[in-house]
């Protein structure tokens, strides 16, 4: 029986100086119910601005594997030319049952994966990864037989996450929902998501009204449909969170 996963979140192409964002491909995961992700290399060097997504991924580059914690801010990736990148996108809360560490351990920072694995798991598997012709099924393969071995999930985190997906989140209504004290959720969902659900509620909120303007929504009507109070609410969130203004991240994007 598969083992449930958590809703996907749809993702956004990184921003950046170079010419990465046309050539960044993805394709479903469906074994851990994420995203499968390339990037080729480049002829110059470049820098690429990671948005805050509430998820967190499994990086294969240059031969090493890291992990990519969960973002409460952008992160600024500079690439030296050459080098490429594969990447497994769990949803919110799932890498924590693959990973076998809370999320919040990881908040805002990249690792070497032999800091959580053995070394002897992980140089295994990164000597598979460089002798496949498709290591992007080897690294969901792998990751999705560690999640089948995981406790199940809680289904009161599939609910947190649809909620804070949801404009108007009111954390005090969804503890008493879900049966549990304010503070015992946030404790919860640090180790799933390595924050509480309000920061979650914001990561996506961003995302989703970023995702409205690319698509042509104006500004204004997109910070009305994502439950921001304005449109210069929605601006004042997209620069905390992105580091820079919503028509620079336009400007630079893909």
């Amino acid at each position: 029986m598969p083992h449930p996963t958590f809703p996907p979140v749809r993702s956004r192409p990184p921003a950046g100086t170079g010419p990465e964002g046309t050539d960044h491909r993805e394709r479903p995961a469906p074994a851990v119910g994420g995203t499968l992700w390339t990037r080729p290399p480049r002829p110059v060097p470049g820098t690429a601005r990671i948005l805050p997504d509430g998820c967190m991924d499994l990086l294969w580059s240059e031969g090493r594997l890291l992990v990519a914690g969960p973002d409460t801010r952008a992160h600024l990736a500079h690439d030296p030319p050459g080098r490429d990148w594969l990447g497994l996108r769990f949803p919110p809360g799932t890498a924590p049952l693959v990973l076998g560490v809370p999320a919040v351990e990881l908040r805002d920072v990249r690792v070497p994966l032999t800091e959580l694995w053995s070394a002897a798991e992980v140089r295994e598997l990164e000597d598979r990864l460089a002798r496949v012709a498709v290591p992007g099924a080897v690294l969901e393969e792998h990751a999705a037989a560690r999640l089948r071995a995981a406790p199940p999930l809680d289904p009161r985190l599939r609910a947190v996450v649809r909620a804070a997906a949801r404009p108007g989140l009111r954390v005090a209504a969804l503890a008493e929902r879900l049966g549990l004290g304010e503070r015992r959720l946030h404790r919860h969902c640090l180790a799933a998501f390595g924050y509480g659900p309000r920061m979650l509620h914001r990561v996506l909120r961003m995302r989703r009204a970023l995702a409205l303007i690319d698509a042509g929504r104006a500004p204004a009507e997109a910070a009305h449909t994502v439950g921001c109070a304005d449109q210069p609410h929605l601006s004042r969130e997209v620069r905390t969170l992105a580091g820079v203004p919503s028509r620079e991240l336009r400007r630079t994007g893909p």
